[in-house]
C-alpha cells in the first residue's frame, strides 16, 4: 500500500538503534511515531539545518534492535530500505507497527519533501549521520511492505518466485526427459 507521509519523523541508524535497544534513554518521544532508517546529509545555514540528502539506509542492519525498540518505545512506523527480518515482522504484528520502504537512490528527491529539520539528540556524540534528527515532512512517499497484521510483501514475492522457479525447472526437466532438451 503506498503512503504519503506528512508530519514528524525521526532518523536513526546503527549507533542510535543499538543504544536504544540496550536501554539508553531516548531524548524524544517516539511513542506512536515514525523512525526513518536514514543518515541524512545536513548543512547548517545560519541557525537552521537544511537536509541535502535523505536517502533510506539498509534496514536489515537494524534487525537485531528493531523488535525491542518497537516494544519499548512504541514506534508505529518504520521507514527504510530493503526488507526486515522475522523479529521485526513479529513485533509489527504484536504492537501494531508497519514497515514502509522508501525509494533507495532518491536521496535528493526525498530531501525535497523535508520542510524543517532539527537536532533530536546525539548529534555531537554519534555524529551527523548517526545522530537523531527530527524532520517535518510533507507528502514523503513510501510503500508499506510489512503490516501490523503480519503480512510481508517480501515473503509474498519470495513464495511467488519459488513457485515460478519450481514450475520453470520442472518444465525444463520434463522436456529433457522427453528428449526435447
Amino acid at each position: 500500500m503506498p503512503l504519503l507521509i506528512s508530519g514528524r519523523i525521526y532518523t536513526g541508524r546503527d549507533r542510535l538503534h543499538r543504544y536504544l535497544a540496550e536501554g539508553g534513554k531516548c531524548p524524544v518521544e517516539l511513542r506512536d511515531g515514525a523512525l526513518f532508517h536514514c543518515g541524512p546529509v545536513m548543512r547548517r545555514e545560519g541557525a537552521r539545518w537544511r537536509v541535502i540528502a535523505a536517502g533510506p539506509t539498509t534496514s536489515i542492519r537494524e534487525e537485531p534492535y528493531m523488535a525491542k525498540i518497537i516494544a519499548t518505545l512504541g514506534v508505529r512506523l518504520i521507514i527504510g530500505k530493503g526488507g526486515m527480518g522475522p523479529g521485526t515482522l513479529a513485533a509489527c504484528r504484536q504492537y501494531g507497527c508497519v514497515y514502509a520502504q522508501a525509494v533507495g537512490g532518491a536521496a535528493q528527491v526525498l530531501a525535497a519533501r523535508v520542510r524543517e529539520a532539527r537536532e533530536g539528540g546525539f548529534v555531537k556524540e554519534f555524529g551527523i549521520a548517526e545522530g537523531l534528527w527530527e524532520l517535518e515532512v510533507d507528502t514523503f512517499p513510501a510503500l508499506v511492505t510489512m503490516d501490523a497484521t503480519g503480512h510481508s510483501l517480501y515473503e509474498r514475492v519470495a513464495r511467488a518466485s519459488r513457485r515460478v522457479y519450481r514450475d520453470l525447472t520442472s518444465s525444463a526437466e520434463s522436456g529433457a526427459a522427453a528428449g526435447h532438451g
